[in-house]
């Protein structure tokens, strides 16, 4: 759906243009891209995907075109539906833009929360926040480690390669000191979590 919704974005910017037609090569990368990117995720062949995927999409104005389509049944509801095509090259001088931004009805990330309760996650104290990252989650169990550090513990219970902190408890976890110290004040715990 993602790969549809920029082609979508980027064709429907250029139908007034009089050689909208030259977006096949961009349909074409992004087709390929998107081919490549499922075979590698199901450890398969292009061709393969090619295959189970290849379907006829009929385009607003009722013309058929070739393009790809995913079918996910659930049970009790109707199945989600992804397809990429579908959409006309031909130049619609009259086409009205819809180009409306982007609006996140989300509510706010964790991470964000847990910078917005400005405490550090291993001492609870409120004094120069930071975040310290990892570069990635295999990291925390690499071999060779005597007793994993309560950081180590807390990022991996977690599932996530940031761990927000006050600068004392960055620096000693740089320096390799800290091992495992736990929040000062409970009211800050709760702020934590």
């Amino acid at each position: 759906m993602r790969y549809q919704q920029e082609y979508r974005g980027i064709v429907q910017y250029y139908l007034h243009a009089s050689n909208v037609s030259w977006l096949s090569k961009l349909h074409w990368v992004m087709e390929t891209s998107l081919l490549k990117t499922l075979a590698a995720k199901h450890k398969t062949s292009v061709m393969a995907m090619v295959r189970k995927y290849k379907t006829t999409l009929l385009t607003a104005t009722g013309k058929p075109l070739k393009g790809l389509e995913v079918q996910v049944e659930r049970e009790g509801k109707p199945p989600l539906i992804a397809q990429f095509g579908g959409i006309s090259l031909t130049r619609q001088p009259f086409a009205i833009l819809d180009d409306q931004p982007f609006v996140d009805k989300g509510g706010q990330t964790e991470l964000l929360q847990r910078l917005l309760a400005d405490a550090c996650e291993l001492c609870g104290s409120d004094e120069d926040v930071e975040v310290h990252h990892i570069r990635k989650l295999a990291d925390l169990n690499r071999k060779g480690r005597r007793e994993k550090p309560q950081w180590v513990k807390q990022m991996a219970a977690r599932q996530r390669k940031t761990l927000v902190v006050c600068r004392k408890c960055h620096e000693a976890i740089h320096a390799g000191r800290l091992t495992g110290q736990k929040p000062r004040n409970k009211s800050l715990e709760s702020r934590v979590q």
